[in-house]
C-alpha cells in the first residue's frame, strides 16, 4: 500500500514545505480569513477558532498512510521564514493509485512563481516518493490564477462541468486537470 513519510521540510529553490504549527495561525488566518481568498475554494472565510480546531486535527498530519487522507503543508519562504500559504495533497484511491492536489497563497505573495513551484514539490512527493499513478486538481473555471498554475505545472484540461454544481449560493463550472506519473518531468 503506497504511503507518504517526507523528511521535512521538503526544500525548493526558494521554499520550504514543512507541517503547520500552532505557531502558524496568525499567518493562516491573514489570508484564510480574506474573502477574496475563499471565493473559489471549498469553504468560507476562517476564524481564527476554526483555524485552531484544523491545526489541531487536520493539519497535523505529516504523512499519507490511507486512501481518503490529506497532507496540508505550510509554504515558507526560504530566505525570510515567512509563512506565505499551504499546499494540500489528498490520497483519493488507493485502488487506483491517484491523488488530488490544491493550493492557496497570501495575495501579497502571488505573481512570483510560488504556487507553482510548491505544488510542484507536492506532485513529486505524490508520484516519486508515494507511487501515485495519477494526480487531479479540481477548480471554479473563474479561478484563472488557479488553472494558470495547473497549465503551467503541465496539466491537462481534461474535463469543463458545466454548471455542475451548487457551489456558495450559485451554479458554478467546473475545470478539471489531470497528470499521470509517466507525464511529470519534474
Amino acid at each position: 500500500m503506497p504511503e507518504l513519510r517526507p523528511a521535512y521540510p521538503v526544500h525548493t529553490e526558494r521554499l520550504a514545505l514543512r507541517p503547520l504549527t500552532a505557531a502558524d495561525a496568525p499567518a493562516l488566518h491573514a489570508y484564510r480569513s480574506m474573502p477574496d481568498v475563499c471565493r473559489f475554494v471549498p469553504f468560507e472565510p476562517m476564524t481564527p477558532d476554526v483555524i485552531a480546531d484544523r491545526l489541531a486535527s487536520t493539519w497535523r498530519a505529516t504523512a499519507l498512510t490511507g486512501e481518503g487522507q490529506g497532507l496540508c503543508l505550510g509554504i515558507e519562504l526560504r530566505q525570510t521564514g515567512e509563512l506565505v500559504g499551504d499546499v494540500v495533497l489528498f490520497y483519493t484511491s488507493r485502488e487506483h493509485l491517484s491523488g488530488e492536489i490544491g493550493y492557496l497563497l497570501h495575495p501579497r505573495f502571488a505573481g512570483h512563481g510560488y504556487a507553482t513551484e510548491a505544488t510542484r514539490a507536492m506532485l513529486r512527493l505524490g508520484f516519486e516518493q508515494m507511487g501515485l499513478r495519477r494526480i487531479t486538481a479540481r477548480l471554479d473555471e473563474r479561478n484563472g490564477p488557479s488553472a494558470a498554475v495547473a497549465r503551467r505545472l503541465g496539466m491537462r484540461q481534461e474535463a469543463r462541468l458545466v454548471e455542475n454544481e451548487m457551489f456558495k449560493g450559485e451554479w458554478t463550472t467546473e475545470l478539471q486537470f489531470a497528470m499521470l506519473s509517466r507525464e511529470f518531468t519534474g
